[in-house]
């Protein structure tokens, strides 16, 4: 590694202010949430897009590992720290820029450092009428580093990569990613089109290293006639297995209409409603099961509690309010239906209420009313509070809140269950088990990602100030991940030590798989080998604009392949030439620009189907 001629380079290009030494890197980047600590070797803070190519090729040359970012707030999952020591941080939160937007479609186009409050202050300034995908990290959090680990919401739209259309990244040697459709200058049906033709491979930039995605766009969901969230208790703890089934029915019979549904246990909801118990804590240093109790009955918590939205029409909503009314009503207590309207009014009613009344209630319905604008789709901060809960820890004053900055320990355990009542309540009693052997308060959340399974989201808080506190959350966070593992729940996203064996091992697969030539799978008629396409002769570079090659497909005549011949795709021509069968024809690709003319016409056409090769399935990471 060439540490200090990369730097020199990079000053060169982005001047001597956006490249950050060690220590500044360190003391601007370094803190995190878990405790983890990583010695970084710089930082660069780059404004333009044009600058990423650059950037990354002296990096491949100088063999320096880059760490990129979009705002580095990627609270509990390692904030914005690389996963290894002397990393050079590449921060992108200065490419905040909103490209393109498309008010009759929702499709918006964004750079990595556009933020939720970003997106929504601009929906709100056009009187776009969609929805920002919103998390619980707050509105300081990018739209796009997200998207990329595969976030989720309750909103209409609560897969945010699955809202992703379309994206732009730059590759490890400096060269830039797009989709077939885009190289073939269907920009506007690339982000139309989720799936472009042959492999889906802008998949392959999420919760991975493969490139540094400078642009992305998500389809936005529109903000329907009339919002509502449904609130409900479960007295009994012993019936969760029953509930989970009702939950199972109900978002089974109402896709679309009903966005998600939380279920939360008793700690989970005390951490929303009152501080932290410290002076009333057991001997073991947790919340004993008598205070639990006494603190539920004084704030009307039962053993959990459940929270879902809907979203659609008046009348839709009205008639889906009374099933889910129906389907709830043997188990569920208190079950309210609130619009974000209803939610204001009783916000402002509570404020108006005699000071001995207000204190309390008036927490309680303003916690409401911004849970009711975050499912309405506006970011804001209500769910940071949590990171603050037991520790002495206060938000800065008059600032966003940022639980790294101010030094508060939490790591997120966010395992997959299997929307079954057994594996529910094995699931609940394991990470309460273990947390309370770890003396940990087990905070459970349980949100359904479809009818089939939850994402649970665990918060490990503890004194990010000491060394034994911090050590123990550690031991905690893998006794649970082994244990879970055992009984087959596995989180939905991790840290790299996780899982960077297990993809290094299945890239190390395919590209060692026996013959680049050999195909897995068969077309879409059955098992048979698809159609090979040969050229009547074999390609030779010209000085012409445009190749025009004659194509057979199995010895007859199917029209002619027209490839466009400047410098910039000049080796796509022959990649898409050897991936049509040409034996003559084996070049490496290094970028997608091929379509094959239909029989009868001679313009370039774009077909549904394409063999061509990928940057990617070439690049050796």
């Amino acid at each position: 590694m060439e540490l200090f001629r990369a730097l020199l380079d990079w000053s060169a290009l982005l001047g001597q202010s956006r490249v950050l030494d060690a220590g500044t890197a360190q003391t601007d980047y370094g803190r995190c949430t878990t405790g983890i600590r990583r010695r970084l070797a710089g930082a660069l803070r780059p404004c333009e897009r044009s600058q990423i190519p650059p950037i990354v090729e002296i990096a491949a040359r100088f063999k320096v590992p880059l760490y990129p970012i979009s705002t580095g707030h990627n609270w509990g999952y390692g904030t914005a720290l690389p996963p290894t020591d002397d990393c050079v941080i590449l921060d992108l939160s200065g490419l905040d820029r909103i490209l393109e937007f498309d008010a009759g479609t929702g499709l918006v186009t964004v750079e990595p450092g556009v933020t939720q409050g970003q997106l929504a202050e601009f929906l709100d300034r056009g009187e776009h009428r969609y929805l920002v995908p919103v998390t619980g990290a707050g509105p300081t959090c990018s739209i796009v580093g997200n998207a990329l680990e595969r976030g989720y919401g309750i909103t209409p739209q609560a897969d945010h990569f699955g809202a992703v259309m379309a994206l732009e990244a730059v590759l490890p040697d400096g060269r830039v990613y797009r989709s077939a459709l885009s190289e073939l200058d269907g920009q506007q049906l690339d982000r139309a089109f989720k799936w472009g033709i042959g492999p889906y491979l802008d998949g392959m930039f999420s919760q991975s290293g493969f490139g540094v995605v400078t642009q992305m766009t998500i389809a936005l969901s529109r903000r329907p006639a009339a919002i509502k969230i449904f609130l409900f208790g479960l007295k009994r703890s012993e019936q969760l297995g029953n509930l989970v089934e009702r939950v199972r029915e109900v978002i089974a019979r109402f896709p679309g209409i009903v966005g998600g549904i939380n279920l939360m246990n008793a700690h989970r909801m005390l951490a929303m409603a009152v501080p932290y118990p410290r002076e009333r804590l057991g001997s073991d240093g947790l919340i004993s099961p008598e205070l639990l109790a006494e603190l539920s009955r004084e704030n009307q918590v039962m053993p959990w509690t459940g929270f879902g939205t809907l979203y659609g029409s008046k009348g839709v909503v009205r008639a889906v309010q009374r099933d889910v009314r129906r389907l709830f009503r043997p188990l569920a207590s208190r079950l309210v239906f609130i619009s974000p309207e209803g939610g204001r009014t009783l916000a402002r009613a509570g404020s108006m209420l005699p000071s001995y009344f207000r204190s309390k209630l008036a927490r309680n319905l303003e916690m409401l009313e911004r849970s009711l604008q975050l499912v309405a789709g506006r970011p804001n901060e209500t769910a940071l509070p949590l990171c603050y809960w037991n520790t002495r820890k206060q938000p800065r004053a008059g600032a966003a809140m940022d639980p790294a900055r101010d030094g508060c320990g939490v790591a997120w355990y966010s395992p997959l269950v299997p929307m079954k009542p057994e594996s529910v309540t094995a699931y609940v009693r394991m990470v309460t088990a273990i947390m309370r052997k770890h003396r940990l308060e087990p905070l459970i959340t349980l949100t359904s990602l479809s009818d089939r399974c939850f994402d649970s989201t665990v918060p490990l808080l503890f004194d990010l100030d000491s060394e034994e506190s911090r050590s123990n959350a550690e031991t905690c966070y893998w006794a649970l991940l082994e244990a879970g593992r055992g009984q087959g729940f596995l989180p939905y996203r991790s840290r790299s030590r996780e899982s960077r064996q297990s993809l290094q091992l299945l890239l190390r697969r395919i590209r060692n798989s026996p013959g680049r030539g050999t195909r897995c799978g068969g077309s879409r008629r059955g098992c048979a080998r698809p159609p090979r396409a040969r050229c009547r002769r074999p390609w030779r570079p010209s000085d012409d604009d445009v190749i025009e090659l004659p194509v057979q497909v199995n010895g007859k005549a199917r029209g002619r392949v027209q490839l466009a011949r400047d410098a910039s795709e000049a080796d796509a021509c022959a990649a898409a030439l050897a991936a049509m069968g040409s034996p003559r024809c084996r070049r490496r690709s290094r970028s997608v620009a091929a379509a094959a003319a239909a029989s009868d016409s001679s313009s370039l056409a774009v077909p549904n189907r394409v063999e061509t090769p990928h940057p990617l399935l070439g690049q050796r990471f």
